[in-house]
Order: structure tokens, then C-alpha cells, then sequence
């Protein structure tokens, strides 16, 4: 579903508090009480709100969104963050794409270039640059994922392992306040550690809503990646370490 303005709003409210209540979206929005609940009907049929007495909340930490709920989540800001990913990939590189829908939208972002292999898990980034002429795309091989067409296991990890690339665009599920990169999958975290061992330059691609989830698998941490694009990042301390650590700090929204 595409959301409406009014039901981004009220999604981003309630990643803000956590929870938002019928009458007073209601008050703020200046609609009645039955337009709200079908807006928080609607958000909760693409699992992107729990529905409670009287309002509705955000989902469990723990539990990963479904894969078209979670491209609609900060759609905008994701387009924005390939644009500038795909603008850092010269021409002529060979490079890894994980899964993810932000890693989509650099996907997308590329089709424009020329003489690129791509070598990625992911299925729906592997459909859309098979259609481009001049990209070579290599698919690994191993167990796909029906939620979102990612391939994951150990068969995917000894793949990935036989290269070594100029690039490795990687997403992640959550950004914790330390700057753990963190995931939901072992099997696929597995396989994202691969292409982080394997390739010259790790460009991370992130909206911020990153910073606002939980979970339990880590990857990595931000300190271990050479470029970190995001639409804003407000987390002083995690600024600094960026800093400190040497990475590239690319925000599309400043």
C-alpha cells in the first residue's frame, strides 16, 4: 500500500512515543474518530502498527516487518540515500549488493551505469539489473527467503567468499546507540560478513528509522564500514565515533 501523508505522520508519531490514541490524532488532524481508525486499520494490515484499546502501537522489536510493509517505510529518504550511494560507484567497478530495501533503491539507482558486475543475494535487486545491458549480474546460490527473496545460508556464505570486489553496498535492520549494525537472520548476518571481509570499500546505506529498532543478530559495527549513508543522523556520540573512526558520514536530507 502506499501511505498517505496523514498516515505518515501518524506512523512517525508513533515511533516518537510509541503509541498514539484515535482522539487525539483525531484533535490533531482536525477528521473524526472513524477516519483515524481506518487510517490505523489500514497501518496495521501492512503490519506497520498493533492495534490497542483505543489507538494503536508500533510492533515488537524482535519482529522483522513484511517485506512491503518495509518498502514503504521512509520510501522517499530511501530513493534519496541510492541516488547518493550509486553516485560514489564508478563505472566499470564490480561490487556486492545485500539484501534489503534500501540496498533496492541503490539498485535501482545503478541502472543508468555501465560495465558493472554485480554480485548480490538478493533476487529483486538481481531481476531489475539483469535487464540492463551493460551490467553483469552474478546471483549466489542457497536457500531464498519467501518473505523478501533474500538467499541466505552457507552455501551463499562460501560463494560470496570466492570474490573480491571494489564495493559492498550493505542495509541493516537496526543501528544500536553503540553503533551495532544488527539484523534479525543469523543466516543472513552470515552471509553480510562475508561481503564486508571480501570487498575494498563498504558503503552502508541506512534511513533513519534504523535508529529507532532492536535487533538481536549483530553484524558489525559502524566503525568497520568506510562510508555510512543516511538521511540524518542526530546521535551526538554516535557522530563522534564515526569521526573518530575515519568514516564518510553522507546525510541526504542536510
Amino acid at each position: 500500500m502506499l501511505l498517505s501523508e496523514r498516515q505518515n505522520q501518524i506512523l512517525s508519531r508513533a515511533r516518537s512515543a510509541g503509541k498514539v490514541g484515535v482522539d487525539e490524532l483525531a484533535a490533531q488532524f482536525s477528521v473524526s474518530p472513524q477516519t483515524i481508525r481506518k487510517d490505523l486499520n489500514d497501518l496495521c494490515e501492512a503490519k506497520l502498527l498493533t492495534r490497542i484499546h483505543g489507538g494503536a502501537m508500533l510492533p515488537g522489536g524482535t519482529e522483522n516487518l513484511e517485506y512491503e510493509a518495509r518498502r514503504q517505510i521512509a520510501a522517499t529518504e530511501k530513493q534519496a540515500i541510492g541516488a547518493a550511494a550509486a553516485a560514489l560507484i564508478p563505472n566499470g567497478s564490480s561490487l556486492f549488493i545485500n539484501i534489503g530495501t534500501t540496498t533496492e533503491a541503490v539498485g535501482e539507482a545503478l541502472t543508468r551505469h555501465r560495465d558493472l558486475m554485480v554480485i548480490t543475494n538478493n533476487i529483486n535487486v538481481a531481476n531489475r539489473l539483469r535487464l540492463v545491458d551493460t551490467v553483469e549480474v552474478v546471483i549466489a546460490g542457497g536457500v531464498v527467503r519467501a518473505s523478501d527473496g533474500g538467499i541466505v545460508g552457507e552455501a551463499a556464505v562460501d560463494f560470496i567468499r570466492q570474490f573480491k570486489v571494489d564495493y559492498a553496498v550493505i542495509g541493516t535492520s537496526a543501528i544500536d546507540a553503540d553503533g551495532a549494525l544488527l539484523d534479525y537472520d543469523l543466516r543472513e548476518v552470515k552471509v553480510t560478513q562475508a561481503i564486508i571481509a571480501n570487498a575494498r570499500h563498504v558503503i552502508l546505506v541506512a534511513d533513519a528509522t534504523k535508529f529507532e529498532r532492536a535487533a538481536p543478530v549483530r553484524i558489525a559495527n559502524l566503525s568497520q564500514v568506510h562510508t555510512f549513508i543516511t538521511d540524518r543522523c542526530e546521535s551526538d556520540s554516535l557522530r563522534d565515533m564515526i569521526r573518530q573512526a575515519g568514516v564518510s558520514l553522507v546525510e541526504t536530507a542536510s
